[in-house]
């Protein structure tokens, strides 16, 4: 299926060579042919229609017109020499200027005839003028010559391209000449005919060239429905491939028993009440270790919404039939704050729990690993330490991962080899996942979603407050305080600018220490570069009520609970993105009483920072903000989807196209349930361009 022009290397066409072809290779990752051609334009700029003089203003981006020339003249001299000319129609006049080649387009110029000029107007203390606009003599003044011109595209370069002659122009020029070489059999159908049909879509060949040269709207349409479709539809059919061959080649330990552990603990010892989310994603665990293929199950439920109580459940089922559990969570607090839980669930039934993580004492971790090894504990929780290679297990059957997205590919895969018999895994997550988003990264996993909150539970008031309210958000902390409640202020450290962020908390401890002061409050302060012991000590101290506040940064992002604690406060929350808004504002809300999130910003806000704080005030549905977040922020700077496998869409848009990503999914799944192995002649076409891609762009594998 390779195509041997379409793998040519890039330096080989005609205007490049080999020392602009490295310059490409490295600012735009463009290798071959086949790279240019999927170099695609970000924007069109609409060459068929003629505008007037008087209608150029502020919101012009590119302006076509046609007139005359007139009073032309050169100013300055060298390098400061610069050429002015008044250009007129019917409804007014502009000026236009050049700095570069002045002494050519002089020499060029003819006054009085008929221009189509093309440009960006800029506009100077009160008037427009357009520099080095595109100049073209224009003697047929009539609308049907410019049919030709159409859409014209718009290419991303870097500063030293263009220093090379490879602006937006340049690789235009390279597109058309590799376009004019390209037939048919260059571009060969791969999809299905009936699939193409369906889909209305049009041909492969037409899509590529309507692209990057579209004559007008609609073929532009058709082009990217086509293009968009392919890349969603290849997307979704390599992640259900995969899934359907790691059911064949992983078989399943099964777990025929439902005894003692579960029965005592559901019938005797369940701390509340499980929602209907909750029975029913338990039926689908019980389900897939019935099956006798690998569990390989995502979870993902809002925060608050039960995840851990249903993963302790699958970890009893484990246990009942003669395996071992383990959960590994990202950090350390977070692998104590499920050690605690588990263990104080665990001990009524006799079932014996460990902690293991990268500060576990040797004497400790040598006695852990020896009843790890045989089978004196039934569940280990804990961080990545469990996954070193010295940590052995006797039998496990199960492995929970908590949000999954802070574990590498690799990583993650380490679990596989835990015992002979592949375990199962069930990867959980608090951040909700667009539908669209799970679909594509998460194809190869099954999902089940916590979409019911605990009965009792009070939706968290978000509002938005800036520094000339600070007086009264501590005033409200002060009362919140009073009534025995407690209260979070987070601050925001971003990894590239840490010394400055970690003085800006400091400085807002010191401003919360002033305004609360000894003996009447106590404040707790905990931070990324705090010793793990003194911030384990520190956190231990807010969890038993021993202070009122806890200034930090997000650290507190997840796992940590403290019921008694109802207030969060953000500050600088413009510098934080709606995920982890959301998930800071999980913090709180986790007790019967009434709980708020104050989301502190500058006076004035970006229009995006503005959507942002909007969202979180109109809406505690963690679902809808991932929606908004998805939309704002795109795919590939959703937290966790860097680690779950590349996206690699170059045009579809997950939250705007979302019709064609199910339309996507839909067709791959009908495909493969009527040709799984794609050995039907009319699919094997399809199946010989997947293997051409696969040293290409290999699968990622989510688990």
């Amino acid at each position: 299926m390779k195509n041997s022009l379409l793998q040519t290397p890039i330096e080989y066409l005609k205007g490049i060579g080999p020392q602009r072809g490295q310059l490409i290779r490295k600012h735009l990752g463009i290798h071959n042919f086949n790279d240019l051609l999927h170099h695609f334009p970000f924007r069109y700029i609409d060459r068929s229609r003629i505008y007037k003089v008087k209608d150029i203003s502020e919101q012009s981006q590119y302006v076509q017109l046609v007139g005359r020339i007139h009073h032309i003249s050169v100013v300055g001299e060298k390098r400061n020499k610069r050429l002015t000319a008044r250009f007129s129609d019917d409804t007014g006049s502009i000026e236009l200027i050049w700095f570069q080649s002045v002494d050519w387009i002089l020499k060029n110029l003819r006054p009085n005839e008929y221009y189509l000029i093309f440009g960006k107007p800029q506009r100077f203390k009160n008037s427009f003028s357009i520099p080095h606009p595109e100049l073209e003599l224009f003697s047929d003044r009539s609308p049907s010559s410019l049919q030709g011109k159409g859409l014209q595209p718009v290419y991303s370069s870097t500063e030293t391209l263009r220093k090379q002659y490879l602006d937006t122009k340049g690789i235009q020029k390279l597109v058309q000449q590799l376009i004019e070489q390209l037939t048919e059999k260059d571009l060969p159908e791969f999809l299905p005919e009936k699939l193409i049909q369906s889909q209305n879509l049009i041909k492969r060949f037409d899509a590529f060239k309507n692209i990057h040269f579209p004559a007008n709207e609609t073929l532009l349409q058709q082009a990217r429905q086509r293009l968009k479709f392919e890349e969603l539809f290849l997307l979704q059919l390599k992640f259900l491939i995969q899934k359907n061959l790691r059911q064949k080649r992983s078989q399943g330990i099964v777990f025929p028993a439902i005894g003692k552990f579960f029965n005592t603990f559901y019938e005797h010892h369940l701390p509340f009440q499980l929602t209907g989310a909750q029975k029913r994603v338990l039926k689908e665990i019980r389900r897939d270790t019935l099956s006798g293929r690998q569990m390989n199950r995502l979870l993902q439920g809002d925060v608050g919404s039960g995840k851990t109580i249903v993963a302790f459940l699958a970890m009893l089922m484990a246990i009942d039939n003669g395996y071992q559990a383990c959960l590994v969570a990202p950090t350390e607090i977070l692998a104590r704050q499920h050690y605690e839980t588990i263990s104080a669930m665990a001990a009524p039934l006799g079932i014996y729990v460990a902690l293991l993580t990268g500060s576990t004492r040797p004497a400790e971790r040598k006695m852990i690993l020896s009843n790890l090894r045989n089978g004196a504990f039934h569940i280990a929780v804990g961080t990545h330490a469990i996954l070193e290679d010295k940590v052995i297990f006797k039998n496990l059957g199960l492995a929970v991962i908590d949000e999954q997205h802070r574990f590498g590919v690799a990583q993650r895969a380490k679990i596989w080899q835990k015992n002979i018999q592949t375990p199962h895994v069930l990867v959980m997550t608090a951040t909700p996942i667009p539908r669209t988003l799970a679909m594509t990264i998460y194809g190869d996993l099954d999902v089940s979603v916590l979409d019911e909150l605990p009965p009792g539970r009070k939706p968290v008031k978000t509002v938005h407050r800036i520094e000339a309210d600070r007086e009264r958000v501590f005033n409200f902390i002060k009362r919140e305080i009073a009534n025995g409640r407690q209260a979070y202020i987070v601050y925001p450290v971003i990894e590239e600018n840490e010394e400055s962020d970690l003085r800006s908390l400091m400085e807002g401890y010191e401003a919360v220490t002033r305004w609360f002061p000894l003996p009447d409050y106590a404040v707790s302060i905990i931070h990324g570069r705090l010793h793990p012991a003194d911030k384990e000590y520190e956190m231990q101290r807010f969890v038993r009520g021993e202070t009122d506040i806890m200034v930090a940064t997000t650290v507190i992002e997840v796992g940590v609970n403290v019921p008694n604690a109802s207030v969060m406060v953000i500050e600088n929350a413009e510098r934080f993105g709606l995920a982890q808004l959301h998930q800071l504002r999980g913090r709180v809300g986790r007790g019967a009483e009434q709980s708020y999130c104050i989301l502190m910003t500058k006076d004035k806000l970006s229009s995006t920072a503005q959507m942002r704080i909007n969202a979180m005030c109109r809406t505690n549905d963690g679902f809808v903000i991932a929606e908004q977040d998805l939309k704002l922020r795109g795919p590939g700077e959703l937290e966790g989807t860097r680690q779950s496998g590349d996206i690699a869409l170059k045009l579809a848009d997950l939250a705007q196209d979302s019709d064609l990503v199910f339309a996507a999914n839909k067709e791959a799944k009908n495909l493969l349930e009527q040709d799984p192995e794609l050995e039907l002649p009319e699919n094997l076409m399809l199946r010989n361009y997947l293997l051409s891609l696969a040293d290409q762009s290999p699968w990622a594998k989510i688990s």
